[in-house]
């Protein structure tokens, strides 16, 4: 069965000596509950697994209830053999952090050697309740859509077709039947994300302007808009500290977010119009009315497709690391992608048939700044099969 490197770095951090809380946050569909129940299974160590996602939400008992369970695998023994306690999508239990704190610190007290794994679908929710009361006792490990590397070595796809049908592993049987990879896609994951990690997680004011913030961020993936056309495009229109509040929401969920112009400054890239990009081209795909083949006979469209997969394996790539993604422009000059390391940035212009002419944009972005590295992807620079499966280190 293909195991994901995360697989390798939890195993590697329950085998050592109990010290952190171990934090896996990601979407859904990315594996984490497949990943936790292998290692579970692989390494010689007891372990307890529990999972807070159903209907009805729980409250802090269940957390208590699992927690002794936990427990029990290291007290009929020595009370120093360690034992592994599971706890999936506990996000969803108001003031879970509290209830983890204690606990942690009554075992921790105790020296009983109980590790023990959270599990959570949005990567904003989990950190939120982290911070507010387990400062210093928790590790994260970022778990992102699948890469392309990760696609092509388990279940041998093209590029092409990572780049139509992004990288969910659920969907990935269902691509030769179009209308069930599509359904799929759309029903079990977009509509469970949003209604289930968002809308249900968060005070959502208007639920149908974030619906319409996301289709119309799909549509336009790899797109500068500003918020003032954005609004235009918007039937039930918020203010721009709404939309950009609705487009926080989406990120964290790992759906869609809103990339800043890179300035050098935070607050002026906060302020800037935004590169709309999803986080894995299913997203937009599913919503589109082209199929796989039709979009391949589209220059126009696969231009398009072939950018926003660049952005969404840099966004991936980027999570849990110190890179940042942005883009740039000026006038009628455009840099497609800047990643920045603290001084060091890295400029990158996607080049593939379907797009327009190169405009000087990565001339005068040097002129501005100082770039590390200039890369040009497809046409006759890096082979964009290759880009996907380098890492976003080692551009730096």
């Amino acid at each position: 069965m293909f195991k994901r490197p995360q697989y390798h770095v939890l195993s590697q951090r329950l085998a050592e000596p109990r010290r952190f809380l171990q934090v896996l946050a990601g979407p859904r569909q990315t594996g984490k509950t497949t990943m936790v129940r292998q290692v579970l299974g692989d390494i010689s160590i007891a372990g307890h697994y529990g999972s807070a996602d159903e209907p009805a939400l729980k409250d802090r008992v269940w957390i208590e209830q699992q927690w002794e369970a936990g427990r029990r695998l290291i007290g009929s023994r020595d009370r120093r053999t360690p034992g592994v306690l599971a706890l999936d999508e506990i996000h969803k239990i108001p003031g879970w952090s509290e209830t983890v704190k204690r606990l942690w610190d009554e075992d921790s007290g105790a020296g009983l050697p109980l590790q023990v794994v959270v599990l959570g679908s949005a990567p904003l929710l989990v950190p939120s309740g982290l911070s507010e009361s387990l400062t210093g006792r928790f590790e994260v490990i970022p778990v992102t859509h699948w890469s392309f590397a990760e696609m092509e070595a388990a279940f041998g796809w093209t590029v092409e077709q990572y780049v139509y049908h992004g990288g969910y592993p659920g969907a990935a049987p269902l691509i030769d039947a179009p209308q069930r990879w599509r359904m799929y896609v759309l029903d079990s994951l977009i509509e469970t994300t949003i209604s289930r990690d968002v809308l249900l997680m968060n005070r959502v004011h208007k639920p149908a302007l974030l619906r319409r913030v996301f289709e119309l961020g799909c549509l336009y993936s790899g797109r500068v808009l500003s918020y003032s056309k954005i609004l235009g495009q918007l039937q039930d229109a918020g203010n721009t500290t709404t939309l950009a509040h609705y487009l926080d929401l989406l990120g964290a969920c790992g759906l869609l977010e809103g990339l800043g112009k890179y300035a050098g400054q935070k607050a002026r890239r906060r302020a800037s119009s935004p590169k709309f990009q999803v986080h894995n081209n299913a997203l937009a795909t599913a919503q589109g009315e082209l199929t796989f083949e039709e979009s391949l006979a589209s220059p126009e469209r696969w231009g398009r497709l072939v950018e926003s997969a660049v952005g969404a394996h840099l966004v991936n790539a980027a999570r849990g690391t110190p890179v940042t993604v942005h883009y740039w422009a000026a006038g009628n000059r455009e840099v497609d992608f800047v990643l920045a390391r603290g001084r060091k940035v890295v400029a990158i212009e996607v080049k593939s048939a379907g797009r327009r002419a190169c405009l000087p944009g990565m001339e005068a972005f040097a002129r501005e700044f100082d770039v590390h590295r200039k890369l040009l992807v497809g046409a006759q620079g890096i082979a964009l099969a290759d880009f996907l499966r380098a890492g976003i280190e080692e551009w730096f």
